[in-house]
């Protein structure tokens, strides 16, 4: 039985593969409206979400199933103190497959030794968010047309950011990637993640602070958010929560055909006056999630 833990448990083959069925789901999507006809998703959310649960269930209701579960913990038996382990065997009771977040690192690991059904790691604290991962790939690969010879722009939290640490260890797969990584001393990329990823694969990488200083050779951007419920400090969090704010004025040096990317919500990095900009893709972004977790979704089940 296979799950998506991390993104590291997909080959670069397996990846592409999950990008070109989505493609064709979004191509022909009556071809797929009953492919999981019977077939039940779990949605167990112990952490809040909107685009993430919503698009899952979305996934699975497009393709003919069935979903079920709970948006945060307060309304599951995690309240009255059952473990990951006992809530997963008995979830997989009544489902097929289980898309899963959860504040705690390692998590979604833990679910998947125990499970009878798949488990779909769907965020767990700050360390992965796969589907994530997946989402940015067939966006970047629907845009750019390609997913190697690209240089990309990581900005703002990149040391709780899970969703910046998935997208580096998916892309350094790739022929020719090159990462600028721009945040505030105190949000840089861990060492863990340059040492075993980056410099392990000889991906060529600088960091700064200033947002602008290689914005024209920039082929992705890709924005975070401060992620406020990471701090355990809020003055921390204040004074580091609109460190950068990306508007028009800081657009004009950018390339044509630059992607502005965000995995959403945006707080204030990201200027209202972007979003009609032909560069800003982090709605079509939040589209392209379903189509890549229906592919996911029947993959897991071993659909056809």
């Amino acid at each position: 039985m296979k799950h998506l833990i991390d993104i590291k448990d997909l080959s670069v083959e397996e990846i592409d593969n999950l990008i070109e069925v989505a493609k064709d789901i979004i191509a022909n999507p009556e071809n797929y409206s009953h492919k999981c006809d019977g077939k039940i998703l779990a949605t167990l959310f112990f952490e809040p979400s909107t685009r993430t649960r919503l698009s899952h269930e979305s996934a699975m209701l497009s393709l003919g199933g069935q979903v079920l579960g709970f948006s945060e913990a307060a309304s599951s038996s995690a309240s009255k103190g059952e473990t990951v382990s006992d809530t997963i065997r008995m979830v997989g009771c009544y489902s097929d497959i289980i898309a899963m977040r959860h504040p705690k690192e390692g998590a979604p690991y833990v679910a998947s030794i125990k499970s009878t059904v798949p488990i779909i790691n769907a965020g767990d604290g700050g360390h992965n968010h796969p589907t994530q991962t997946l989402t940015d790939l067939l966006t970047i690969k629907c845009e750019k047309g390609r997913l190697d010879n690209l240089t990309i722009g990581l900005c703002g939290d990149l040391k709780f950011g899970r969703t910046v640490h998935s997208l580096i260890t998916a892309m350094s797969r790739y022929s020719n990637i090159k990462f600028v990584l721009i945040s505030p001393d105190e949000l840089k990329l861990p060492e863990y993640v340059k040492r075993d990823v980056l410099e392990k694969n000889n991906i060529e990488y600088c960091e700064t602070k200033d947002i602008e200083e290689y914005m024209d050779k920039l082929d992705i951007l890709y924005m975070t958010r401060v992620q406020k419920e990471r701090f355990f400090n809020e003055e921390d969090y204040i004074r580091l929560k609109d460190y950068y704010i990306l508007n028009k004025d800081k657009l004009r040096r950018a390339k044509e055909d630059l992607c502005v990317l965000h995995p959403l919500p945006r707080v204030n990095e990201i200027s209202t006056d972007v979003d009609d900009d032909p560069r800003a893709c982090y709605f079509k972004q939040a589209n392209y999630g379903k189509y890549i977790r229906m592919a996911l979704i029947l993959k897991l089940l071993e659909v056809k």
